[in-house]
């Protein structure tokens, strides 16, 4: 199979209900404070991985974690996931510094998560 590699599943983002409630819990398990906080996203920079708690469930209105792979060309990895079956759920847009996001489903409903840093 040939296609774009991803680089890894590097970045979860959970919804969350109250933002500053929950972005002290998550300082306590992961022993640092916020690299971003604001009104509207509050993530972690832990051993490799960004952990983002989204207020709400986000534009997405997500209802569990979403794990977001890490990949070199959004839209040709779109093209292909699409192609191997998956249904396209939020089509890649900027949400600040250069990074692209996008979300699919798998046949089962799965949410499949994918960043692209420019």
């Amino acid at each position: 199979m040939t296609g774009v590699t991803t680089r890894g599943i590097r970045t979860v983002l959970h919804p969350v209900s109250d933002l500053t409630r929950v972005k002290t819990l998550y300082a306590a398990l992961l022993g640092i404070p916020p690299a971003d906080d604001s009104s509207y996203y509050v993530g972690f920079n832990a051993a490799g991985q960004h952990i983002g708690l989204v207020p709400g469930g986000g534009p997405q209105r997500m209802t569990s974690p979403v794990a977001y792979w890490h990949v070199t060309d959004i839209e040709a990895k779109l093209t292909e996931l699409s192609a191997a079956g998956a249904t396209l759920t939020e089509p890649a847009h900027g949400v600040g510094g250069g990074r692209l996001v996008a979300t699919v489903t798998d046949p089962d409903g799965n949410v499949l998560g994918l960043i692209q840093d420019r």
